[in-house]
Formats: C-alpha cells, sequence, structure tokens
C-alpha cells in the first residue's frame, strides 16, 4: 500500500490553506485595531476600569450571535456546500473592514459602530468556522489528518502572529489602512476558495425533520464523552484564563508601550503557537495524547498567571509565547480527536457545537476579564483567570476518565465504535 501523499501536495488543500492564512491575518489585524480603538475611545471619558468594561462588551457582541445561530449553521454546513458558506463569511467580513475603514477615514468611528462591526463578524465566524472545520477532512485522506489540522493550524498561528503585528503598526500611521489592508486580504482568500473544487461527502436525508437533525449534534456531543470532555475543558479554560482580552490595559496601562507594543504582546502568544504547530506538522503526536492535552491546558494557567504578575516586556512576551504553545498543543489533540471520532455526515453540525465552545471561551472569556478587571483590576483578574484554568484541568482530569484513556490518534474501525445515540446517526 503506498503512502498517503503530503497535505501540501494536495491542490486543494494549499488553497484553503492560503485563504485560512490571509483570512486570519485580515481577522486579527481588525481584533486588534477595534480592541484598541474601543478601549482608547472609552478611556477619553471614563477611568480605566469602566473602560475594561466596555472592552469586554466587544467580546459579548461577538458571542451573541454566534449562541442563537449555532444550531442553524451547523445543519446548514450539513446540507449546503461548504466551500460557498465559507466564501459568502469571507465577504461579509470584507464589508465589515469597508465600513470601519470608511468610518475611520471620516474620523466617526464611535463605540456603537465598533459594537456593532463585532456582531456581523461574529454572524461570519458563526458560519465560516463549522464550514471550515467540516471542509478540511474532505479534502485529505484520513491518513494525514492529523498533520493537515497541525498545518492548518499554522496557517491560523502565523496570520495571529502577522496579524496583531500588523495592525498596530498600520493603525499607528493611518487609523483607515489597517482595514484598508484587511479588505483586500478577504478579497484574496475569497478567490482562494473560489478554486476548491467540489468535493465528495455524505449528504443529509432531505425529508427528515430539520430541527431534529439539528438537535442532533448537540445530542452527538452529550453522549461522545470524549468530544464533550476535550472541547469543555477547553471552553472553561480559556474563559477564565483569558488574558489576550487585557491586552490593550496591559499595553497602555501597566507596561505602557503604546499600540506598537500591544501588536508584539497580540503576536507573543501565536509566535509560540506556530512553533508547536510547525513542530507537530512534521512530527505527529502519537503516544498518549490526552494526557499530553491535559498537562498542556495546566501550563497555561501558569503562564497566565506569570503574565499577570509580570511588569517586564521581555518576561511579559515569554509568558504569552509558553501560554500560546501550551494552547496550541491542546488545540492539535483535541480537534484531531474531534474530527477523527465525528462521521463526515455530522461533521458541520459537531464543528458548530465545537465553534459555539470555542467562541464561548474566547468571547465570553474576554467579557469575564473584562467585567473581573473591572471589579478587581486587570492584574488580579489575569492572576484570578490562570489559576482558575489550572483547577479545571485538576478537575476534568477526574470528570473524564476518558481525556486521559485516549493513547493515540487511531481512527475507529465502524462507526459503532463512536458512541453516539441512535438520532444522531
Amino acid at each position: 500500500m503506498s503512502a498517503s501523499p503530503h497535505p501540501f501536495r494536495i491542490r486543494d488543500f494549499r488553497a484553503f490553506w492560503f485563504a485560512r492564512l490571509v483570512t486570519t491575518i485580515a481577522q486579527n489585524s481588525m481584533v486588534v485595531v477595534i480592541g484598541w480603538q474601543v478601549y482608547d475611545i472609552a478611556r477619553r471619558t471614563m477611568p480605566p476600569r469602566e473602560a475594561a468594561l466596555q472592552l469586554g462588551l466587544v467580546g459579548v457582541f461577538q458571542f451573541v450571535p454566534l449562541l442563537a445561530l449555532t444550531l442553524i449553521v451547523g445543519w446548514t454546513a450539513d446540507r449546503v456546500d461548504r466551500r460557498w458558506i465559507a466564501r459568502a463569511a469571507v465577504l461579509l467580513e470584507a464589508g465589515c473592514a469597508a465600513a470601519l475603514g470608511w468610518l475611520a477615514w471620516h474620523d466617526t468611528t464611535s463605540l456603537p459602530a465598533l459594537f456593532a462591526v463585532a456582531a456581523l463578524l461574529g454572524v461570519a465566524r458563526a458560519f465560516a468556522s463549522p464550514a471550515l472545520s467540516a471542509l478540511a477532512p474532505n479534502l485529505v485522506p484520513a491518513a494525514v489528518l492529523p498533520n493537515a489540522i497541525a498545518l492548518s493550524s499554522i496557517a491560523w498561528q502565523t496570520g495571529a502572529i502577522l496579524g496583531p503585528a500588523a495592525g498596530g503598526y498600520l493603525y499607528a500611521h493611518s487609523h483607515w489602512l489597517p482595514y484598508a489592508a484587511s479588505g483586500g486580504l478577504f478579497a484574496l482568500a475569497f478567490v482562494a476558495l473560489l478554486t476548491i473544487r467540489p468535493v465528495p461527502r455524505t449528504s443529509l436525508d432531505g425529508k427528515a425533520n430539520p430541527w431534529a437533525q439539528m438537535v442532533d449534534g448537540l445530542r452527538y456531543v452529550r453522549h461522545n464523552r470524549l468530544v464533550l470532555g476535550a472541547i469543555s475543558l477547553d471552553l472553561f479554560a480559556v474563559l477564565l484564563g483569558g488574558a489576550t482580552a487585557m491586552l490593550p490595559i496591559f499595553a497602555r496601562d501597566v507596561l505602557a508601550v503604546g499600540p506598537a507594543g500591544l501588536g508584539h504582546l497580540r503576536a507573543a502568544p501565536a509566535v509560540g503557537a506556530a512553533l508547536v504547530a510547525l513542530w507537530f506538522a512534521f512530527r505527529p503526536l502519537r503516544n498518549n495524547v490526552g494526557i499530553k492535552m491535559l498537562g498542556a491546558v495546566a501550563v497555561f494557567g501558569a503562564a497566565t498567571i506569570a503574565f499577570g504578575l509580570s511588569r517586564w516586556l521581555p518576561l511579559s512576551l515569554g509568558c504569552l509565547a509558553l501560554l500560546g504553545a501550551a494552547d496550541m498543543f491542546s488545540v492539535y489533540v483535541r480537534q484531531s480527536l474531534i474530527q477523527i471520532y465525528t462521521p463526515d455526515a455530522m461533521r458541520g453540525r459537531v464543528g458548530a457545537v465545537s465553534t459555539l465552545f470555542i467562541s464561548g471561551s474566547n468571547e465570553l472569556g474576554e467579557a469575564e476579564s473584562g467585567f473581573l478587571a473591572a471589579l478587581v483590576g486587570p492584574v488580579a483578574a489575569v492572576v484570578a483567570g490562570g489559576v482558575g484554568a489550572i483547577a479545571v484541568t485538576l478537575l476534568w482530569a477526574r470528570w473524564f476518565p476518558e481525556i486521559s484513556r485516549a493513547k493515540t490518534f487511531a481512527p475507529p474501525q465502524t462507526l459503532e465504535d463512536i458512541p453516539v445515540q441512535e438520532n444522531a446517526k
């Protein structure tokens, strides 16, 4: 039997990878500028703690559309061509970039406008994330799926490195320039997605009740304890340990490094994550994957505590890089297990549930950090979050022993090996 080809030797995966790279650069460039603008505008009329509350609202406005649309977008990703869902989402993000660029050009950017665009970006992410996560396994053989996930993570993390730095530097030069650059990158991503050819996939029963099919995704996750434990671990650990939401505050009021320094702080976690993803792309993890994922989440919590206590920029950057590396380790294991243990016909709906959990950890984590910082201050909020992430790791190791029992990424031999209710097949 011949070995499976490397993912980069597959034409459609290369287009997928490029689209993911440039989209992530554009998204992260916009996110860092939106965060800075929200906090900067709020600080003109508010003390730091009240301004931190406004920063937390950005996460709320991004999360609410995702929460409302989770069942719909998952079902859509299993019924509609996943390529066109991703293309439409990219066009919506391009429109958001154009709107913010126009406002910045006319110097009329306001908090309500930034919150409205954050909500639209939440809608775009709600549709794009499950569609793209379900599309990737259709483009490569199952044997190289963990490699493809690692390479996809490299694209995301590279974009997370370049995007914040580019956003901070471009914004320091001109307030509208980062949005114009993001719009151009979204256009490139749209063109790349257009080149992906149709892929074979399992289709849903068109006569079945759509609502029942939507709920099947939730039911599947509930009864597959390995999947449930993996995605809920990420939810609560990052929800509590989300230091990145506080970076505008640390950049302005704690470390005093300004918008350019904020770009460095935002890029640091992605540097660590990209190095880990690059390692896994060529040296996939093979043994004791569950235990190692739990250990990575504990390291994530410890690095968060150290960042909160640091007052020296190089040390802060090192802590953030370690935090990002640990998070990437966890993401790599979690995504590999979810994709391998989910049938193709369920991947859109399970991906939507996973996206809800991930967004809950990110956007709600931003809100939780902002609200907690408003009560106790940013430093105490970050340190408490790191302690909480470690506590969650210990609890999940006890409550979900299925995680510790996951030794390898070997796929189940048959669908009967996947614990799922009858209605979720």
